[in-house]
This record gives structure tokens, sequence and C-alpha cells, in this order.
């Protein structure tokens, strides 16, 4: 029997749904990039787990809070890097929406100290 990598350990104990529960997961100066330039109001870096939560948050609104996220897989990048395929499904603008993204989380001193959100914003699909 293998052992997991621990930053796939630390990556299973997060929590999305509840960001209080995992925040001791994450370093004090956390940062959150997020690339879509078909949502330019959304775009940006959040900082803190607070500022994971705003981003999560507005993403709600926007999606009537039917915005979900399907983890694919994760891969450990030497003992620093996590590079994550996730399916996120979501109604938005009167059509339901289903697109791939990538997220990598950068682990320093055993705790998420970045990640960087993804999209794969021209191969959507929509019903």
């Amino acid at each position: 029997m293998t052992e997991q990598h621990p930053n796939i350990d630390l990556l299973t104990k997060l929590n999305l749904r509840d960001l209080d529960e995992s925040a001791g997961l994450f370093s004090k100066d956390f940062v959150w990039h997020y690339f879509n330039p078909n949502l330019p109001d959304v775009q940006g870096d959040y900082a803190g787990v607070d500022g994971l939560k705003t981003f999560f948050a507005t993403l709600a609104t926007k999606t009537k809070g039917s915005f979900k996220v399907e983890p694919i897989s994760a891969t450990p990048i030497g003992d620093e890097l996590v590079v994550t395929h996730v399916r996120d499904t979501m109604e938005f603008e009167g059509s339901s929406i289903a697109l791939d993204a990538v997220a990598v989380w950068r682990i320093k001193d055993g705790l998420l100290a970045e990640g960087w959100d993804i999209p794969a914003i021209y191969a959507v699909t929509t019903t």
C-alpha cells in the first residue's frame, strides 16, 4: 500500500461548503487568484479565508445558489504544489452550465498559502 502525499491529505480536509470549519488549513496570508475575463467583476485576488468566502458568496449570488464543484483529480507537484481538476456546474443567465477548471494550490509549512482558479471558459457546456 502506498502512502498518500501529505498535501493531498491536506486538501481532502478542505470543506468548500464550510470554510469556517476549514479555516485552520489556511495560512494567515492566503490569497485566492481567480482568472476569468468573462466575469470581470469577479476576476481578481481574494485575501484570506474571508476573501475566499466572499469569492464563493459572489458566485452563489450570480448563480442563484446553484454553483457546485465536483472534484475529479488531484496531483501533487513536488512538495509545494497540488494541481486539482474539478467540474463546475451552475445555472447562469438562464442556462445550465458545466465547465472544467484547474485549481493550483501552493502549500507552505503544511498550510494552504495560495490558490489559482483557472476555468476553461472557451469549452463551456450549456443546456
